[in-house]
This record gives structure tokens, sequence and C-alpha cells, in this order.
């Protein structure tokens, strides 16, 4: 850009920017009324700042010099995401610190440390409760939008307390777990907290008694139930909904035909298992997260007493595993449009929203690429040792490694710009690993400040609660607590937001 070339461009632009900060020093003490926490899976911050620059590419810019939604949030921290027996984390143990403010160990959910993965025994009495019950029990909405399937790591910390987080349903537990009383995730998701008004993302399957078809694919059986038990878990819940303005909607067609303002329980459920990656959606019959996001905030806000919404990117994730850069990075873009959508939909003054990652991957960028290079492209230079090019993106271990003749293979005679292409790694491995840095923080609204700093990531919940007057910090709540106070700010800007609140 030509303009870049003057120094006055970069000096008032960063003039802009501090007169910007300078607002910051009032700060937004209200009640949050409503409370949000956007999980990227897997969303690191090498993938934040790919995503950024992809999301930049997307609309003909160079990328870089490009706002995610995210980036325009004034307070961010680091959250140190290791589990207590696991220095490289996963996302069961972490979804149960950033949910239910508790660390805990690998492969668990919604139980304490003191509980051991697998083993059934270990649960009672080390089961901890997570933000969305705080939420609920204090006449709060609650809702849990995701891109995997309900009954998954991430997700099931919100209402489960499960020693294992693969016993999504009951055919998938050992039968000395079943003997011993443990229930699997999808039964909890609707018996623990009966009444969660929104629940949206896949898992048909775990729903279903076996060899049940699939009603989107009846002739494939991998699709089919899987349910030893006998129940149909969709049936039980539309029953018992059916006269309390309780939807199910198994495609996107039947979600958006609701109107939010007649509905005030929805269970979304629009895959077997996980939904697809966006580069793949179907758009007739899948709903983007954006789309998901939209109807369950029109939902949760009807209630005076506000709501409190989980929303997860969960296949971030995925694509890192899978060494499919292109998918998880537009994946994090799809994310962050849906942090737009909510932003549009909410008020800084009485919503708190917050943005992070459970863990990050072994995922990089680097080569000294030039700017506006494709962020799927290749570094400028061959390497000086095997003299052959390199992508910018690389990953420490997964699928990717490939030898040809001996030697690394020669990226310029594969398709490195397509949708599935799996990038080189040092290491080879069926499934790339998690990473172990710290992962990013953004928020915004009532109390965003408190999140600041390097901090412990089952910090979260407590500050979200805290913002809220939910849960156990409640002695700083006045009595008119399900109102935000809006003093501090003139009469017309909160008819201006209360006007806009109503618009949207």
């Amino acid at each position: 850009y030509e303009s870049e070339k003057d120094p006055d461009f970069w000096k008032e632009w960063a003039q802009r920017t501090l007169k910007n900060a300078l607002t910051l020093q009032d700060l937004n003490k209200n009640v949050a009324k409503n409370i949000i926490l956007f999980l990227g899976d897997g969303m690191g911050v090498p993938t934040v700042t790919a995503a950024r620059i992809l999301k930049g590419q997307m609309s003909g810019q160079n990328g870089e010099e490009t706002q995610l939604e995210m980036d325009k949030f004034p307070y961010v921290a680091l959250s140190k995401t290791y589990n207590t027996n696991a220095q490289v984390p996963d996302s069961a143990g972490t979804a149960t610190a950033y949910l239910c403010g508790v660390k805990a160990n690998e492969g668990t959910v919604g139980v304490s440390a003191a509980a051991v993965r697998s083993q059934c025994n270990t649960t009672q009495g080390n089961e901890v409760k997570s933000i969305l019950k705080w939420a609920k029990d204090a006449g709060k909405s609650v809702g849990i939008v995701t891109t995997t399937r309900v009954n998954h790591a991430t997700p099931s910390a919100a209402y489960a307390h499960c020693v294992d987080r693969d016993w999504y349903s009951d055919g998938d537990m050992p039968p000395e777990a079943l003997q011993s009383g443990c229930k699997d995730i999808a039964r909890q998701l609707f018996e623990n907290i009966p009444d969660i008004n929104v629940i949206m993302g896949g898992g048909r399957r775990s729903m279903y008694p076996r060899n049940t078809p699939d009603v989107e694919y009846p002739g494939d059986k991998k699709h089919n139930g899987t349910r030893k038990d006998g129940r149909n878990l969709v049936a039980e819940w539309t029953d018992r909904v059916k006269d309390k303005k309780g939807y199910y909607a198994w495609n996107r067609k039947e979600l958006l035909s609701l109107n939010p303002n007649d509905v005030d329980y929805l269970l979304g459920l629009f895959e077997p298992g996980d939904l697809p990656y966006e580069l793949e959606r179907n758009k007739e019959t899948d709903p983007s997260l954006t789309e998901m996001v939209d109807v369950a905030i029109k939902i949760l806000r009807k209630n005076e007493r506000g709501f409190y919404l989980l929303v997860e990117g969960g296949r971030i994730d995925h694509g890192h595993h899978e060494g499919k850069a292109k998918q998880a990075l537009h994946e994090a873009v799809e994310m962050d449009r849906a942090i737009t959508r909510a932003g549009l939909l909410t008020s800084i003054y009485d919503t708190l929203t917050v943005v992070t990652a459970d863990h990050s991957h072994v995922f990089s960028f680097g080569g000294y690429t030039p700017r506006g290079n494709s962020i799927f492209g290749l570094a400028p230079i061959v390497s000086d040792v095997d003299q052959k090019p390199f992508t910018s993106i690389l990953y420490g271990n997964g699928p990717g490694f490939k030898l040809v003749n001996g030697t690394r293979e020669n990226v310029s005679t594969v398709h490195y710009e397509q949708n599935n292409y799996q990038a080189q790694s040092a290491v080879p491995l069926s499934m790339e690993t998690h990473g172990g840095e710290d992962v990013a923080i953004f928020s915004k609204g009532p109390m965003a400040h408190l999140l600041h700093g390097v901090q412990e990531q089952h910090y979260i919940p407590h500050v979200m609660a805290y913002a809220a007057c939910i849960g156990q910090n409640k002695d700083h709540c006045r009595a008119n607590s399900g109102s935000p106070s809006l003093s501090h700010i003139s009469p017309t800007l909160a008819f201006l937001l209360s006007v806009k609140w109503l618009l949207c």
C-alpha cells in the first residue's frame, strides 16, 4: 500500500488507537445481565493470527492489517492450559477448568482431579458444577451451541459429570462402568439439568436405540443409533417440552423456519456425529455456526434475567489434528463471524463476552513470507539443506510427514492450496497433537478488565460469575442485580442502546 510509506500514516493510526485506549479508563462495572463464552477448540495464538490473515485475504486484502472481531475486544489475557496431570492438556480437562472453575485430569469432564479417567467408582463425590448450572440456578436462560457433537468434550463439561469423555452413549461404555451406575454423557445432557433452553450441534446417533436408522442417512449403517438401553432421548425430550414451547429440529430449514419469539426450548441435532467443516457444509441441510448463534441469542434474550451461552467452534481442533490447516482456519473465520453476529444482538453495557481457546496445536507459519503472501502459500526461498520449496504453514508433528525416494516431498508438485491438503510435519503421527503454550482470552463488557495478565484457565468462569452476580461471589451485588446500572452513561446513550437492542 502506497500510504504505508508515509510515516504519518503510522503515527495517525497509533494516535487513533491511543485515543480509543484512553476511553477505557472508565471501567465498565455494570452487572452482566448476559454472559457469552466463545470457545475456539484448539485456537492457539498462531491460529488466531493466521485466521486474521485469511479473513483479510478472503476480502481481497493483504490480510496482516485486518482485524478479526475478537481483535477488537479491549482486554486480552493469557490462559495457562495445563491439566492437573498433563503439561499439554486435552479438551475435557480444560473444559472442566473454564466451565466449572476447577482444574482436572485429562479425559474427564465435570469432575475434580480426585476422579481418575475411566474409573467409574471415582465419580461419586467428586462432581463439580458448571457456570451454566450457576446461571440456571439464578433464573437465567442457558444455551449450548457447538459444531461438534453436543455430547463432545467441550459442551459436556457444562452439564455432565463423567470420568471418561468418550462415554458418548451407553453403547460406548464398558459393562463394568454401567453396572457400577455410571451414566453416559448423552443421557446426562437430558437428565442432569433437564431444562437447558437451547442445545444445538451434532450427535444424533447417541440419542437413539442401537440399529435405529438415522433420519438423514437411513441407508448408512454407520450413522445408526448406538444406545443399548433402548431409549429414544429425542422423543423423551420432545414429549417433555411439547406444552412448553419446545421444538426439535434436525436440519437448517426446520431451524430457520422457527420464530424465536415462539420458542422457549430448542433442541437442534443436525448430524449423527459432528457437523461438517464449514468448507464442506451443505448449505441446504446444515446451519452455519453464525446461524445457530443468531437463533440461540434471539431465544435466550427474552428472559428478563438474562442468559448464559456457551458457543464452541469445535472443529478448528479437528482440522489441525488432521493436518488440514485450511479447514481449521476457515472454521476459525466462521467462529469470528458468529462473534460479530453476537455483538450485533447484544450490548457491551450489559453483556460480558469472552473469547478463548482450551489449548493450542503444534501449528505454525513462517519462512520469511512477503507481505500479502497467501497464508496457504510457499515461503519465498527453497531450503538450503534439501533444495526444495516449503509451505509457510507447517506442523511440529502429524499426518503430513511424507518421504518420496527417502527425502522430503517436493511440495511444488502437489496442490498445497486445496481444502484437504495436509501440511508437512517434522514427526510422523496419524493425528497431530495439541500444543502446550498459553492461549489468549479476549473479553469485552461488564468486568472484562478482570481478565488481564497471565492467569490459570480455571479463573475464567469465576470472573464471569462475579460479573453476573451468580455462583459463589455475590457480596458485591446490589439488591437490583437483575438490571445493570447505566448511571455513568448519558440517558440519551442509554435510550439509543435500548432502541438498538429492540431493532436487532
